[in-house]
């Protein structure tokens, strides 16, 4: 018996042992999880003291100085470029190590190798999309270019500086739970970020949606529901702008595309999420009489946040602003003489070509009225606990055939069989861009610096010091026949292929405008009489027409009022179709209370999304409801994947083709009317309020229904911010939803002395156990900013400065 108890202890001690010691499923090793000497409590930070101290980083070439204020931010003096950027992957590093090895990793499709087979799809989609052969095309821009070699090199020396100095118990805690640890940093991996960037903000497309459409219902109905403009515009470069260029020839459609389109072309709006603003007021119309710069990217909302600030001081520059951790210089902010910042373009950068192959060995295709060789690109992806997964993955001229018959996508947007043309495989420099804009003294140094940009186009906004403002939608445009990639393409006609370059010069700009301000959010780059096409498709008007109205009322312009802006959650979309909606409700039919209290309340709404808006959350609901009523019977379950008109187009109906077709339910016997949709959706919408949130009162609160929290990156429980109580909606300009929304507000006042003020939603730490992984979430959620420590020299004497360390090598 006693025999038997030792072995029955050995054996429970050593499965003890092995769970303490080993991940088990999404569990960490509990062993060192828990350790008191390497485990999660060696995390635990407390707010920074007041100190100074030294610091020696091998690597460096001269000292630095590095200075920390009151929210962690660090400013770097540095007596060259090289330990500017060193020192820049290296505080990036300290802070966000992790985010930046998890972001990369998902670019370059190797999560699998974390968290096991699970991700797997994920990965192979991540490689057939061709991100690691971006960004080794992007890499070779990068080294072909001395400045950017020499910044790329010296922020990974940085990065790897910091990895070199960590043992396992310094660790970020993220390592420890998913029982891994970090791998020494490369340029590759800079690259890489960007390119995900591109992926996030440039890599979808309708293509595959629109030719079922086309396919289902011909050319006239995709012609009236998915126009080429739309019926509501307040484009980013003002109408009545002068081309002062003379453009190159357009190519010419070839005939299979016009046989297809056959009925005359003219043909909406993108699920709304991924977005922007920004703008800039002349001093013609401040307190001040100098410009005023806004920005604040719409994107999801995470902690870690996608930005760090940064402030870099060199020989050259200073500048200051947010970064993309994994990627080096500063990619929205200021220095003393010029502020900028980016709006997403959404130009038509990603077609898909149908490739003929010539068996089903896939090593030659049709094109141009030959068989010609393809390239194969072998995937090795590493599996957990599991053998290496081989995928092979065939490319065209035109790009990488993602997915194969018998192969089902990873997203619902891919066509199978078809090559992948995008930007994002282009060899590029986005680098030399930023280096140009944070140098930047004047508006010709900001035109020269966007020559080089390539992707994800952006709307670069400017202001500077002499009373210039400018926008520019910049980036690399296919020169192209109009419509061409709005539909799979036939991949056997050379001419379907790219056929050269917008230049660069004649991407469509303005400079010091009449009406004294330049705004974007995401709307229609220019009026129709643009001689080039760039998408036939942006992101809705109301944002952009909002801003503009508001802009255009405002005189004596502060940074308070501008940030008054930022936050105004007020509908234009809303302001379209209420009044109009409500009188189509059939009151008989309001036989509930709360049916009848949320009449009341809807007419009597001023339009805002306020957080305590009761009426918001049902127009909210109620839209939704009655817009899918109008187009999900046509446009779901036909056998094929489709998706629905526009907003702009659903506006169009509900305001003047009230007797339009699309309005009847064809799978029902009855002829229903849009009074009737609007009445049944109404009422669904008050019985799904009903249901979810109980009878009509608080819980109705837009604030609460919205429900924004920021969560953690890769979704661990306990890393999330707290529940918010705050306004907005996609549709206002302050575009907040449940985990979207301003991930960076900055508004910069340029003068004698700059003065600037920013925040996002989270800390500079990537650290859940540090008092600065989310103290700036309240003030973001609040509207209010931070203004921001902008210094001109590492002895300048500043209250919120409270840590100083010198670097030396």
């Amino acid at each position: 018996m006693k025999i038997f108890r030792a072995i029955a202890l050995l054996v429970v001690s050593g499965i003890l042992f092995y769970v303490m010691d080993n991940k088990t499923g999404p569990i960490p090793p509990l062993g060192r999880f828990l350790s008191p000497y390497c485990g999660f409590l060696q995390n635990a930070e407390v707010k920074s003291a007041e100190k100074e101290q030294a610091l020696s980083l091998p690597g460096l070439r001269e000292e630095v100085s590095l200075l920390y204020d009151e929210n962690r931010v660090p400013h770097i003096f540095a007596k060259n470029d090289y330990d500017a950027y060193f020192t820049q992957g290296y505080v990036t590093a300290k802070d966000r190590l992790w985010q930046m090895d998890f972001q990369t990793r998902f670019a370059s499709g190797r999560i699998s190798e974390v968290i096991g087979d699970k991700a797997i799809e994920l990965d192979k989609y991540k490689r057939r999309t061709g991100m690691v052969y971006g960004a080794e095309q992007s890499l070779k821009g990068m080294m072909e270019n001395p400045q950017s070699r020499l910044v790329v090199e010296a922020y990974t020396a940085g990065i790897n500086a910091y990895i070199a100095s960590l043992s396992p118990k310094d660790y970020p805690i993220e390592f420890k739970i998913l029982d891994y640890k970090p791998e020494q940093w490369t340029p590759l991996k800079c690259a890489l970020l960007l390119k995900q960037m591109t992926s996030t903000l440039a890599g979808g497309s309708d293509d595959f949606y629109l030719t079922n459409i086309l396919k289902e219902y011909g050319p006239s109905v995709v012609n009236d529901l998915f126009r080429d403009y739309p019926f509501r515009e307040d484009p980013i470069i003002p109408v009545g702008t002068k081309w002062t260029f003379n453009p190159l020839k357009v190519p010419e459609p070839p005939s299979s595309f016009i046989a297809m389109m056959a009925d005359s072309i003219h043909p909406q709006e993108k699920i709304e999420g991924i977005g922007s603003n920004n703008w800039a007021v002349s001093g013609s119309k401040t307190a001040s009489g100098m410009p005023i710069l806004s920005n604040d990217p719409h994107l999801d909302l995470t902690l870690p946040s996608i930005w760090y600030q940064i402030q870099i001081v060199t020989p050259t520059m200073n500048v200051y602003g947010v970064s993309l951790p994994g990627s080096p210089h500063v990619i929205i902010g200021f220095n003393k003489d010029v502020s900028w910042g980016v709006t997403n373009v959404d130009a038509d950068v990603l077609d898909w070509y149908q490739v003929k192959f010539k068996d089903n060995k896939k090593d030659e295709y049709w094109w141009n009225n030959q068989w010609n060789k393809t390239t194969k690109r072998i995937e090795t992806i590493g599996i957990r606990n599991g053998k290496s997964l081989i995928d092979t993955v065939v490319y065209t001229h035109q790009g990488p055939v993602v997915y194969y018959e018998q192969q089902k996508p990873f997203n619902d947007n891919i066509p199978v069989g078809a090559a992948m043309r995008w930007i994002a495989h282009d060899k590029s420099d986005e680098l030399s861009t930023f280096y140009g804009l944070n140098r930047a003294k004047n508006y010709d140094d900001y035109r020269n610096a966007l020559k080089t940009y390539g992707a994800p186009a952006q709307n670069f906004i400017f202001a500077d010091n002499q009373n210039d403002i400018a926008i520019t939608p910049n980036g690399k445009y296919p020169l192209k026949w109009k419509e061409q990639g709005k539909f799979v393409l036939d991949g056997t006609d050379p001419k379907n292929d790219w056929q050269g370059w917008i230049p660069a010069e004649q991407n469509p700009t303005v400079k010091n405008p009449e009406r004294g301000f330049v705004s974007s959010a995401n709307q229609s780059s220019t009026d129709p009489s643009y001689p080039y096409y760039l998408n036939w498709e942006f992101a809705p008007y109301e944002r952009g027409t909002r801003i503009n109205r508001r802009l255009a009322q405002m005189n004596h312009i502060t940074a308070d009022s501008i940030r008054g802006l930022q936050n105004d959650n007020y509908s234009v979309h809303a302001e379209n179709v209420k009044t109009t909606l409500i009188s189509l409700i059939d009151q008989n039919q309001l036989s509930k209370k709360e049916a009848v209290e949320a009449y009341r309340l809807l007419n009597s709404w001023d339009n805002y999304y306020n957080a305590n808006e009761i009426a918001a959350t049902i127009f909210d609901t109620w839209y939704n409801l009655l817009r899918n009523a109008i187009w999900a019977d046509d446009f779901t379950g036909k056998g094929s994947i489709m998706r629905s008109p526009s907003r702009d187009r659903t506006t169009q109906i509900i305001l003047n083709e009230q007797n339009s077709k699309w309005i009847d339910n064809v799978n029902t016997p009855q002829k229903e009317t849009l009074g009737d949709l609007v009445t049944s959706s109404y009422l669904a919408a008050i019985d799904t309020l009903t249901q979810k949130y109980g009878p009509m009162g608080e819980k109705w609160q837009w604030g609460y229904v919205k429900d924004t929290f920021v969560p953690h990156l890769a979704k661990i429980p306990g890393f999330n911010s707290k529940h918010l109580f705050n306004g907005g909606s996609k549709g206002s300009v302050n575009a907040l939803s449940q985990h979207n929304g301003p991930s960076w507000r900055m508004i910069v006042e340029l003068g004698k002395n700059v003065k600037a003020y920013g925040v996002y939603p989270g800390g500079q730490s990537g650290n859940p156990g540090s008092w600065y992984y989310d103290n700036m979430v309240d003030t973001w959620s609040e509207g209010k900013l931070n203004e921001l420590v902008y210094l001109l020299n590492p002895t300048t004497s500043d209250k919120r400065i409270i840590s100083i360390v010198k670097l030396n090598k």
